[in-house]
């Protein structure tokens, strides 16, 4: 599938002369690691110990029940530490880090989890941590910043540009040309230069190939469907990755936001806004318009909040290897709002967008299927966003009363 990062003709490693030889190293220490059974032994070892791996496969006989179809199963990416799927690379990378002899580590994120993962990781393996975040996604995911904070991270607002995920990469990648004697990029997605695309997603792989497993030894069977949110595609490719080979249906949910012919969306590979281009160092479906200027992207994720995807995943489209559909930001709440009530179960906002369209398909299907959602993470830290769009008034009273609370004492 792959000829040097290349997957189709997406990919690559479009890069400045002076960070040739970082890539290199990096390329040659995670090829030292892919294929060794001892390197995979110890960090499933450490995603065990450290972490919460294997994470269950729940099955959601309430949504079931409602829905009268399909079986649906929840693979639980919330309960890994740090409450995402980010902690499966983050874990990975650190230990390459540690085979480099690096100290520092970077990182950019937009919903906050791949910052505090990485900030995790760099507090447990002693190094010294810097995380990249657009300004407009510190004001929506503050809980993540505080906890970053805590745990040691310089958490630096980026103020240039969209001030989402993108500028944040773009800032990250900067420090990198100026540091990279000393440090590493903790990449958080299945994007980029080569070799973060198969390496995000190789250790990613865990749980595609965990939930494979769970679901033959409680069903006896393969599921129909597998469906997982897509922002960059970490996750995506994580639960794919478990059934590239079998006879199951990948379904990749995108953010619609206000809906596709708004303009105010971050759907790539669903809608026909997108077309190829080269940025941030790889080969893509990019948002964009005739000259090759990035777009505004939106998303009441801001996780999914992203003007590029996956190349890997690009090439799945092209080859329709897998499905990708979106789905909008009323669909998201109405998702994450009828999950709680029916499982007592709390998605993140990307997550729920997965949710969201398989609950659109889940009654079409048979009894006898089944379907596997993807929850990447747990929406804790999402409670402003949400409380906002549920129009909770107690909430609002009390963020009021915290305001005035603190406007008194300061």
């Amino acid at each position: 599938m792959k000829d040097r990062g290349y997957y189709g003709q997406y990919g690559g490693a479009f890069l400045p002369e002076i960070l040739t030889t970082t890539f290199d190293e990096l390329e040659a220490i995670f090829n030292s690691i892919k294929n060794d059974p001892c390197f995979w032994k110890e960090y499933k070892s450490l995603m065990s110990s450290y972490s919460c791996r294997p994470t269950p496969l729940t099955f959601a006989e309430n949504l079931t029940d409602h829905f009268n179809g399909a079986k649906i199963y929840i693979k639980r990416e919330d309960l890994n530490h740090t409450g995402a799927h980010k902690a499966n690379n983050v874990m990975g990378q650190g230990l390459l880090v540690k085979k480099m002899g690096k100290k520092r580590v970077i990182a950019e994120t937009g919903a906050g989890q791949h910052g505090v993962a990485t900030a995790t990781m760099a507090a447990k393996f002693g190094f010294d941590c810097t995380i990249y975040m657009g300004e407009v996604d510190v004001l929506r995911q503050r809980p993540n910043v505080f906890w970053m904070e805590q745990l040691g991270a310089e958490v630096i607002s980026v103020k240039d540009g969209t001030r989402i995920l993108k500028d944040a990469i773009n800032e990250a990648f900067r420090d990198w040309v100026e540091n990279m004697d000393t440090t590493h990029y903790v990449l958080g997605t299945a994007c980029g230069p080569h070799p973060f695309p198969e390496m995000v997603t190789f250790f990613q792989s865990i749980i595609g190939q965990e939930a494979r497993n769970q679901i033959l030894e409680i069903e006896g069977k393969l599921p129909a469907r597998v469906y997982a949110c897509v922002g960059g595609g970490s996750n995506a490719m994580g639960l794919f990755s478990g059934f590239l080979n079998d006879p199951v249906e990948l379904v990749g949910v995108e953010a619609g936001g206000k809906g596709l012919n708004s303009g105010k969306h971050a759907s790539r590979l669903s809608s026909k806004d997108a077309s190829c281009g080269i940025a941030q160092g790889y080969k893509t479906y990019f948002l964009q318009d005739s000259d090759g200027q990035m777009k505004e992207t939106h998303s009441i994720s801001a996780g999914l909040d992203y003007v590029g995807v996956s190349p890997i995943l690009s090439k799945m489209h092209d080859m329709k290897e897998a499905r990708f559909e979106s789905a909008t930001d009323d669909d998201v709440v109405k998702a994450l709002r009828f999950t709680m009530q029916k499982e007592g179960i709390i998605p993140a906002l990307e997550s729920a967008h997965a949710f969201a369209f398989a609950f659109k398909e889940a009654g079409n299907l048979s009894k006898d299927d089944i379907i596997i959602i993807n929850q990447s993470g747990r929406g804790d830290k999402d409670i402003f966003t949400v409380a906002d769009a549920f129009d909770d008034p107690k909430w609002k009273q009390f963020i009021i009363e915290k305001a005035l609370e603190y406007k008194k004492n300061a």
